[in-house]
């Protein structure tokens, strides 16, 4: 099932939840249905975990990099910027669960004392658990419950009490890194703001210049945080967005690949053919009628 990246007004992701009105999102996925093993670089309101069952994959949170082997996992507090990968493009089969923090904001109690300290922990931006770890065991097993109610018509509220179960062992976990003293990081501020202007201008022409200003920064600097934290230039995320876009048009409208390489901001026709291919290893006609199909987020 292929998963598109949509897009808030404010650029951060919005999530395409099970259930529309309830939310919460959990999938099993594969590395490889995702364009080259590599998911896009994104945030959102919603806490993520992703739980490894088999193979391997690189998570980057905020320009770090943990491997997680199977049986480990990563908690992704909210508006954190992340995405995995596979560097070596080898093969992971995960789960991966969202859910917004508003669900577990039964009173206005449970809010300040459980919920906030949580997400507000500058020290706990994520955490990787093993399911080896005698504490933190319950918390893999319940990702692994929530995927298992995931298809019954209680699942709104069977999922509940196991959400409480996840963030339970969160708040504990999150009460042990209260004593961290981690300093006020600005890169990221800048980042979402020269990433939210590539979003909004994608389809017109875009250079290194504007990008750069967007975040109130030299081009030197620029590229300096966009590797950091996405390992990419800043030109090249430009273009694996436009490419995203385009692939989405390409399955969702009957636009001929002219039309649909300006919509996305390609110069012409050629180029847009021949940076999908080298992307993707198949042409734009190949991708809207053949059988390869790409995830294209959490």
């Amino acid at each position: 099932m292929r998963v598109e990246l949509d897009i808030k007004k404010d650029q951060s992701e919005k999530i395409a939840y099970n259930i529309p009105e309830f939310p919460v999102y959990i999938r099993r996925g594969m590395l490889s249905a995702y364009p080259d093993f590599h998911a896009i670089s994104h945030w959102h309101d919603d806490i993520e975990l992703i739980l490894v069952q088999s193979g391997h994959m690189e998570y980057r949170v905020n320009g770090e990099t943990v491997r997680l082997e199977a049986g480990q996992g990563i908690f992704v507090n909210t508006r954190q910027f992340h995405h995995g990968f596979s560097k070596e493009r080898e093969e992971c089969i995960f789960l991966c669960a969202l859910f917004h923090p508003m669900l577990l904001c039964s009173s206005p109690y449970v809010e300040k004392q459980y919920v906030t300290p949580v997400m507000e922990n500058a020290a706990m931006p994520y955490y990787v658990f093993d399911l080896n770890r005698e504490e933190e065991r319950e918390v893999p097993e319940l990702i692994e419950e929530l995927y298992r109610i995931s298809t019954g018509e209680l699942f709104a509220m069977e999922a509940q009490p196991v959400l409480f179960g996840l963030w339970e062992n969160l708040f504990r976990l999150s009460g042990q890194m209260q004593e961290k003293s981690v300093p006020q990081n600005n890169n990221l501020t800048i980042l979402k703001e020269m990433i939210r202007f590539i979003y909004k201008n994608y389809a017109e022409r875009v250079s290194l210049e504007q990008i750069s200003q967007a975040g109130k920064v030299g081009k030197t600097t620029c590229c300096a945080i966009f590797k950091k934290y996405t390992n990419e230039t800043p030109i090249s995320y430009l273009t694996n967005y436009r490419l995203k876009k385009g692939m989405e048009l390409l399955e969702t409208t009957e636009e001929n690949i002219s039309e649909i390489c300006f919509e996305v901001g390609f110069s012409g026709a050629s180029y847009f053919t021949e940076t999908f291919r080298k992307t993707y290893g198949c042409t734009p006609s190949e991708y809207r009628h053949g059988n390869v199909k790409y995830m294209l987020n959490p």
